[in-house]
């Protein structure tokens, strides 16, 4: 029986994880290797780390954290955070990464995905796209970790990227992020009707049925989360945990 991928996504500050709200309100969660060795245990599909500040301090993710997650790591991973050229690909992927995360660089020049698509293969790029509703705007595409907005509309964007060669889009909710309350399933089906690469749904995820929607709603070829992830009960106590596979039926 298929079953889409199911992602935790992890957020580094410095070499700390983190949790956000709506992009705000950082809490700490802990070391990033001990989570790996826990979703090791766990059997996660996929895992995925977000730097989420190497954008605004101009520079990458760490190369010395990509490695030591490679060399930890069971399933594989993709990293993202202040990428901006072939050569920080090159190395990323050198150290152990199946796959980068373009976000602020692909909005600001499109033309940069097919450039690492055309060198490095689709199925080593995607872009995440991170969507917040702006007044009298409607929903835009926002770069620099949610805190500047382009003049992209999500479908639109969603397009462009499709166009220039990535090989996956990650669309995320800047609203629904942190909140546990679901995914935007309009944005998610909006994305994932519009294009034919996959797109995995990201920002809101509090429980399996929400993943269900996600998948038979919103069409999305993936279901990623933050919180469910590293949070257990009614109070967030922090605790790296994962969906028994056996508990998802997409039938």
């Amino acid at each position: 029986m298929f079953r889409p991928r199911i992602i935790p996504v992890l957020l580094l500050q410095g070499n700390a994880l983190v949790k956000s709200k709506r992009f705000k309100d950082f809490r700490y969660i802990g070391d990033p290797l001990n989570a790996v060795k826990l979703f090791n245990d766990l059997k996660a599909d996929e895992l995925v780390f977000l730097d989420i500040e190497a954008t605004k301090e101009k520079r990458t993710i760490s190369t010395e954290l990509v490695s030591q997650v490679g060399e930890e790591a069971n399933m594989p991973f993709a990293v993202g955070g202040g990428i901006k050229n072939l050569d920080e690909i090159q190395n990323i992927i050198a150290r152990g990464a199946e796959k980068v995360i373009i976000n602020t660089c692909a909005v600001e020049n499109p033309k940069f995905i097919r450039e690492a698509s055309d060198n490095f293969g689709s199925s080593t790029i995607a872009v995440c796209i991170d969507v917040k509703k702006k007044f009298f705007s409607g929903e835009l595409v926002w770069r620099n970790s949610g805190s500047k907005p382009s003049k992209y509309s999500p479908k639109d964007f969603a397009k462009i990227v499709e166009e220039n060669g990535a090989g996956e889009i990650i669309i995320q909710s800047i609203n629904k992020d942190g909140t546990m309350s679901g995914y935007d399933l309009d944005l998610v089906k909006e994305i994932s009707t519009a294009v034919t690469i996959p797109v995995v749904a990201l920002g809101g995820a509090g429980n399996l049925e929400h993943m269900i929607e996600a998948y038979k709603k919103g069409f999305a070829s993936a279901l990623a989360a933050g919180s469910l992830f590293v949070y257990q009960g009614p109070n967030k106590g922090v605790l790296i945990n994962y969906i028994e596979k056996s508990d998802l039926s997409f039938q």
